[in-house]
């Protein structure tokens, strides 16, 4: 299976570093210095798997997408309307593709799209729940410098077909079973859509948080207001996801504890502010909204939070 890695950051860069590894035919689509350093020098990677610098093809071109069987993207969701004529080319091609982003993906619900997840259903109309693996990311990774990543937090990728049966089906095996060759700890779930959403809670709850505060997530869980906040944003995406009938009932104080565990890391929207640059509101907290107000479910804290986001976000670069 030819594998192109649409993104080549702390995530996309360590999942391709590992696949060119262990053999697999795999490509990334990266640009800007980035993309120049890999092509000159190799990828840089620190991580859990070692330190080492691996040779990587890179591809700079869209026209080129058209030559993968399968691809995976790690772009942030926001980013993916800005690939529009790429993943044309993916879908004429038959490729499959897997979300392995942050937020709601573009597949979790079609009728109608979520303007939040997938505006105007652009994506929904390229691929198909049978072309399409959902992905769920428990790594953690940023770009250090310029062909040199930084990867921390473990090897779990929670991967599944959307739709079983179909092409996706047949790839999210041969997936799996390259990951596990590369070294990764891949696991096929029968529970994406639960596994998604619990994360999603802890992502609505830690980015936004880290964001508006600009505190990694040691201090801002031992610090009993933040804490506080981060729960009930918690507690409210959950009650979210009762009513759309993905998860049960969760211990908050419990995703507190997992959430712990990655001490003093800078979560992804924590590294953009710093960066000014844009953040994945939408696909975590306006996607929240959105499907809280179709299922009747009142997401009060939630909503305040996405208006200061979108506020601070305003705010870059005056």
């Amino acid at each position: 299976m030819r594998i192109v890695v649409i993104g080549a950051g702390g995530i996309g860069g360590f999942i391709a570093a590992a696949l060119a590894r262990s053999g697999a035919e795999v490509a990334v689509l990266a640009r800007g210095t980035h993309a120049e350093a890999i092509a000159r020098s190799g990828l840089r990677v620190r991580g859990d798997l070692g330190n080492y610098c691996i040779p990587l093809r890179v591809i700079t071109s869209e026209e080129e997408l058209d030559a993968f069987d399968c691809a995976l993207l790690c772009v942030k969701a926001h980013q993916l309307s800005g690939l529009h004529g790429g993943l044309q080319r993916l879908a004429r091609a038959g490729a499959c593709v897997a979300t392995l982003q942050n937020g709601v993906p573009f597949w979790f619900v079609r009728r109608p799209p979520l303007e939040s997840a997938d505006p105007g259903g652009l994506l929904g109309s390229l691929f198909s729940d049978e072309r399409t693996i959902g992905g769920v990311v428990h790594v953690s990774g940023h770009i250090e410098r310029p062909g040199s990543i930084v990867q921390s937090g473990g090897l779990r990728y929670v991967l599944a077909p959307v739709a079983e049966g179909g092409a996706a089906d047949e790839a999210c095996t041969e997936l799996v079973a390259l990951m596990e060759r590369a070294g990764l700890a891949p696991e096929r779930s029968s529970d994406l859509r639960g596994v998604l959403w619990a994360k999603l809670a802890n992502n609505v709850g830690l980015n936004a948080v880290s964001a508006l505060t600009r505190l990694s997530i040691a201090p801002m869980l031992s610090y009993e207001p933040t804490r506080e906040l981060v729960a009930r944003l918690i507690g409210e995406t959950l009650a979210v996801g009762r009513a759309l009938g993905v998860v049960g009932e969760i211990d908050v104080e419990r995703r507190l504890q997992y959430a712990a565990r990655l001490s003093d890391v800078r979560t992804s929207m924590l590294q953009d502010v710093e960066a000014e640059r844009a953040m994945e509101i939408d696909p975590i907290v306006g996607a929240t909204v959105e499907l809280g107000e179709r299922v009747s479910v009142p997401t009060p804290t939630v909503a305040t939070i996405l208006g200061l986001l979108r506020g601070l976000q305003a705010s870059f670069g005056r």
